[in-house]
């Protein structure tokens, strides 16, 4: 399966399947992740691209969602990037979220890059688009790099 990049419209052809089995099953582990329906859109080395639809639960009103559903989104995104060169699901250490736009459409997309993965440390840099292509939000990330 081959997603595009919010940003940019261009084909991100999918990696291998074991890479595609670690992200869906991180993903599925988690109820918290799953009762927020994110899932994977695509990947590549070092990028990894994770959808959200719109649901009522998850705005403020209906039509703009709440800042906590796209912070979890960031939040899961960056840490996918990290948990492919890893080997598996990361904590958490810091995040840094800018909201720039409400967030609006009937989906998000959030495009998480592996920025450094050091012995202890790793940073990802997520950006969200709406389903118009507008960047709504920016994330950072700083994570374990160790599985864990």
């Amino acid at each position: 399966m081959e997603g595009r990049n919010a940003a940019t419209g261009s084909v991100m052809p999918d990696g291998n399947a074991a890479t595609r089995t670690l992200i869906e099953s991180i993903l599925a582990g988690s109820e918290a992740i799953v009762a927020l329906g994110v899932t994977l859109e695509a990947f590549r080395e070092d990028t990894v691209v994770l959808r959200m639809s719109m649901r009522p639960d998850l705005t403020r009103d209906g039509t703009i969602y709440h800042g906590g559903p796209v912070a979890s989104l960031i939040d899961i995104a960056g840490d996918m990037a990290v948990a492919v060169r890893a080997g598996g699901g990361v904590p958490t250490i810091s995040l840094r979220i800018d909201y720039l736009r409400p967030c609006t459409g009937s989906r998000l997309l959030a495009t998480a890059r592996l920025r450094r993965f050091g012995r202890t440390i790793a940073v990802s840099d997520v950006d969200v688009h709406d389903d118009q292509g507008r960047l709504c939000a920016v994330g950072r990330g700083t994570y374990s790099s160790m599985v864990g």
